[in-house]
């Protein structure tokens, strides 16, 4: 009995998924637990594994389609097998066992069914050409390619060097009235900014698109004030050279100073709740523990994990869990719920030389704190003017629901608290 493969629902959050690339072609053999297809949600990339073993029977969807979780991707079975009943309803027509061209339906109607290949309908739409009464002369009736070029040729009349620009698909034409016409290379324009050889069309997928949309929809949905500070960085440089030269058997050494300003961050929270909330549907949703968020820099774009009630770890537990995290990002490892759940984040470009910056809420989150790099800072002592290491704090909040006054006291206290962060870690 055939066995359809279904798209994985990968945490509460996540609603579809895109497939990346295909490890397994129609037709042929596969084992149980055999990798079928590499998938990519908004978070992660992860493996869709076989769950049966046969032939590969039918894929409902190609490379680079967004589909739904849940929704059947493919069929497994025995060769000559029917599955036309685990079809996805949404799914494009397959590419099935049966040799040829994998099939489109035009628009989608089951009792109006008509056979295009991807090329001929991709064509078609980039010229306006309206298939639907068109007799294919493809197999089995099927409209392919020369079918929609022998319209377009039909009637128009274009010398040879506008016709091979035309059949290039990098040029349309400029002017429809100009089909009344011969048709010359100066009736022509690119007909997309990707024809221009000094371009290139990058479409937005997967994590990049999320990305897009979610940073839109945080400035156009909440209200950002940004209060720029300074924090001692003494300590916290003394500190860290101590840990860096500590007894290894302790497990200190590669404590950095981001995992202590995570300590510092993760101490200083739960003495300001308004600032470690959610806000969702004019309800401010305060959490009792700090489920810090973790901006980590990936090939695929920037992911944020959450190290689960950090206030309550350990300085050495926080730093292995943040480079657990961090590592998982980047390694496509990472699971989706552990990119879910945070009650308010860090990102810090110090590293990068960045002073100051407007760090973007992640919502329903209402504070982010953004780090910039140390750098000396005049300040006044005894009288006289002393160069001192300070590191530069960004805090954006959402002015919705918190005030600037919290906001700036909270600020205030982490610059105590990283100023002091050895008596900070006695506590």
């Amino acid at each position: 009995m055939p066995q359809a493969i279904v798209m994985p629902k990968l945490g509460n959050t996540v609603e579809s998924a895109i497939i990346l690339t295909w490890h397994v072609g129609v037709g042929d053999p596969v084992e149980t637990g055999e990798t079928l297809c590499e998938i990519e949600t908004d978070k992660a990339t992860v493996e869709v594994e076989s769950s049966a073993s046969g032939i590969l029977l039918a894929r409902f969807f190609e490379a680079g389609d967004e589909v739904p979780v849940m929704q059947n991707i493919a069929i497994v079975g025995r060769e000559g097998e029917s599955f036309d009943l685990l079809s996805p309803v949404s799914a494009a027509p397959a590419e099935h066992v049966t040799p040829g061209e994998s099939y489109d339906h035009s628009d989608g109607k089951p009792d109006e069914e008509v056979f295009i290949s991807p090329r001929a309908r991709n064509l078609a739409a980039r010229k306006g050409i309206d298939y639907n009464e068109i007799e294919g002369t493809g197999p089995d009736g099927r409209i392919i390619e020369r079918d929609i070029r022998a319209l377009i040729d039909q009637g128009v009349k274009m010398s040879p060097v506008a016709k091979a620009m035309l059949e290039s698909g990098e040029y349309q034409i400029a002017d429809e009235r100009a089909v009344d016409k011969r048709i010359t290379k100066s009736d022509l324009t690119p007909s997309s900014p990707a024809a221009s050889p000094e371009l290139k069309a990058i479409p937005l997928t997967g994590v990049r698109r999320t990305i897009a949309k979610r940073m839109l929809e945080s400035l156009q949905t909440t209200a950002q004030l940004t209060l720029n500070a300074s924090a001692d960085a003494t300590s916290l440089q003394d500190f860290r050279a101590r840990l860096k030269s500590s007894d290894d058997a302790l497990g200190l050494r590669g404590v950095t100073i981001n995992d202590l300003l995570l300590f510092a961050v993760a101490r200083t929270l739960p003495a300001f709740p308004e600032l470690n909330a959610l806000y969702v549907n004019d309800r401010i949703l305060k959490h009792s523990r700090v489920h810090l968020g973790l901006a980590v820099d990936t090939p695929r774009g920037l992911l944020v994990p959450v190290i689960r009630g950090a206030d309550a770890l350990s300085l050495r537990a926080l730093s292995y869990e943040a480079k657990r995290l961090a590592d998982a990002c980047r390694s496509g490892d990472i699971m989706p719920d552990e990119l879910a759940g945070g009650s308010f984040t860090v990102t810090n470009l110090g590293g990068l030389g960045i002073e100051s910056f407007t760090p973007i809420l992640n919502p329903p989150q209402v504070g982010i704190l953004g780090i910039g790099s140390i750098n000396l800072k005049p300040v006044e002592r005894d009288g006289a003017v002393a160069h001192v290491a300070h590191i530069g704090l960004s805090l954006t909040v959402n002015h919705q629901v918190v005030d600037g006054a919290p906001a700036a006291r909270f600020l205030a206290q982490l610059c105590k608290n990283i100023a002091s962060i050895d008596l900070l870690l006695a506590l």
